[in-house]
């Protein structure tokens, strides 16, 4: 066999016995007659001693090890003279005694260390020797005992985890689909699914009751830090329950995971926030709610002084930041070029410096008196040694620059620690949100969501006020998951289509199947999905969602690994029926 124990496990309890260890060489330093060398495998690392004494050529075949090489050794463990308290075999060594090199290996683009010289380029590029770091193995660990306890969880209340299929049809909503041809139907497509929604659905009209789903999604959408186009939903859905059901259980689930990865117990109910709020007093549908720096809408109190950015616009609004009075010229010039970034879209940044000899210095003081400045810190509750800051312009772009600067702010002072967590539901999000460009209502989550039972007169009336029976899982201004109750009424789930600008006939085409399962008696039903990706990475305290990812697309949604998307064979195009025409840019 190749190795009897692992390069992670012997301990002082083994002392004397006879092992053999297999793996790659970590590093190996050469030190008098001495060649010390650490083999590392999943498991762990453990020194090897070769002595030129008692073995000349073993030790010289030592000396031309190169890192990775694939080594065998057998030899007797022993007590480290010098223990090192880093490793969990520090306190003994392997006085080799047999090698046997298993492969040898070309130098490494980079070290394979958790504090690597290597580029995200590099590493994507050598994704498999990247993955043999120990911090990004420590990821893809967490990800399996998530996975694995969520399963173990879900099962206990009676869940059923079902496969849904990766080859569906195209959907018209939400974000653009990737599309497979099919060979054996020649000017067809299947699509790769988006979500399991409407296999899920069926599933609650076929009587399930319970299903849940470690399902692989996809989503042809421009990437960022938290969105691949290939992911990883916890997808559930369930029979015969309201909002609150949905609420209680799977809050219960994400306590359960705090306290199972992190030992947290998070014994209060979570807060909920409507998203009319989460809007007026953060900016965003996923607010940090681990500090305060709460909007204050400052629009009626700077209206009427003369001074035409305020006067001219829709919304003026600003943030307090506690004890940045002493901010200076250039620290507040940062902070207007950062809000004037085009991903950000403000015009202009307006200050107050909040005195400790309790005068106030502006940007503005040339049209506000002391009083006015004195006013409006009022507003903010502002004291000696605050700095208030402030945006205008239209509602909703001023609000998510000001949503940006609130973040921005709260990591400058320390307040967005990794270590600590704040969840929050939010809850009774719009059913619709229109689009200018195309002149139409679409919906916000999906055509299947309930709209609040209060709500349903609106439909023909008012459509933009209508609230969705919807809820998003926000943990540190990360949307976790999100979900709804889902229209189980055909009659219903007819209004919301002629309201989305489907016509009858493209709805019985797109959605035919469903609206007929509907016919068979469906039950109320609703569900969530958390995002498996963006889960792990809020425990494992990374940036990205990329990391804990086996096998991830680089930010222009390639594998630089594999070289894909590339071309393909003519003769394949030619079987596929298909012809790649390119437009120019």
């Amino acid at each position: 066999m190749f190795r009897t124990h692992t390069c992670g496990e012997l301990r002082q309890a083994n002392l004397g016995e006879t092992v053999t260890l297999s793996g790659w060489v970590h590093r190996a330093r050469k030190m008098g007659g001495m060649t010390f060398v650490d083999i590392r495998d999943r498991y762990g690392v453990t020194q090897l001693i070769f002595n030129q004494e008692s073995d000349a050529n073993l030790c010289e075949e030592a000396n031309g090890l190169g890192r990775e090489y694939v080594i065998q050794i057998t030899g007797k463990v022993a007590e480290r003279s010098s223990k090192n308290p880093n490793i969990d075999t520090g306190d003994i060594e392997i006085l080799v005694s047999e090698l046997n090199i298993l492969n040898k290996s070309k130098t490494p683009p980079f070290t394979i260390e958790d504090n690597t010289d290597g580029g995200d380029d590099l590493r994507m590029k050598y994704r498999y020797l990247d993955l043999r770091r120990n911090n990004v193995r420590s990821n893809m660990i967490l990800r399996h005992q998530m996975a694995f306890e969520t399963r173990r969880y879900l099962d206990q209340l009676g869940f059923l985890e079902v496969e849904t299929p990766i080859l569906i049809g195209s959907t018209p909503e939400g974000a653009r689909d990737f599309v497979v041809p099919s060979r054996m139907n020649p000017g067809e497509f299947y699509a790769l699914p988006q979500s399991p929604q409407l296999f899920k659905q069926l599933l609650m009209v076929s009587g399930f009751d319970r299903y849940f789903q470690i399902a692989k999604c996809f989503r042809d959408e421009d990437l960022r830090a938290d969105r691949q186009p290939e992911f990883t939903q916890i997808d559930c859905e369930m029979s015969f329950v309201e909002q609150e059901d949905v609420l209680n259980i799977f809050e219960g689930m994400v306590k359960h995971l705090f306290k199972f990865v992190k030992d947290i117990d998070l014994t209060e109910a979570f807060p909920r926030m409507t998203w009319a709020d989460a809007m007026k007093y953060y900016g965003s549908d996923k607010p940090d709610i681990r500090f305060g720096m709460r909007f204050v809408e400052l629009k009626e109190a700077v209206s009427g002084h003369d001074f035409v950015v305020f006067d001219s616009v829709e919304y003026v609004g600003g943030i307090c930041a506690e004890g940045c009075a002493a901010y200076t010229r250039k620290q507040l010039d940062e902070l207007t070029d950062f809000v004037k970034r085009p991903q950000i879209g403000a015009k202009g940044l307006v200050y107050i410096k909040c005195e400790e000899d309790s005068t106030f210095k502006s940007s503005v003081d040339k049209f506000y008196s002391q009083d006015d400045l004195k006013q409006i810190a009022q507003l903010f509750d502002a004291k000696a040694g605050d700095l208030i800051l402030i945006l205008a312009g239209d509602k909703r772009k001023t609000q998510k620059a000001l949503g940006e600067l609130r973040l921005e702010m709260g990591s400058r002072l320390g307040f967005r620690d990794k270590n600590v967590f704040a969840p929050l539901w939010v809850i009774d999000f719009p059913l619709f949100e229109w689009d200018d460009e195309t002149q139409r209502f679409y919906a916000m989550h999906h055509p299947f969501t309930s709209p609040n039972k209060e709500d349903i007169p609106l439909l023909d009336t008012d459509p933009g006020a209508v609230r969705a029976t919807a809820y998003d899982m926000v943990v540190n201004g990360v949307e976790l998951g999100g979900g709804s109750i889902r229209i189980h009424d055909s009659e219903l789930q007819n209004r919301m289509f002629k309201l989305l600008g489907f016509t009858p006939e493209q709805a019985e085409n797109q959605f035919g199947f469903l609206m007929s399962a509907f016919q068979y008696g469906a039950p109320p039903h609703g569900g969530l999905a958390f995002g498996l990706d963006r889960f792990v990475s809020l425990f494992a305290g990374l940036d990205s969602i990329r990391d804990c990812i086996a096998f991830p697309k680089n930010n222009s949604g390639r594998d630089v690994m594999m070289d894909a998307p590339s071309k393909i064979d003519p003769a394949q195009l030619d079987e596929l029926n298909l012809i790649v025409n390119l437009k120019e840019q």
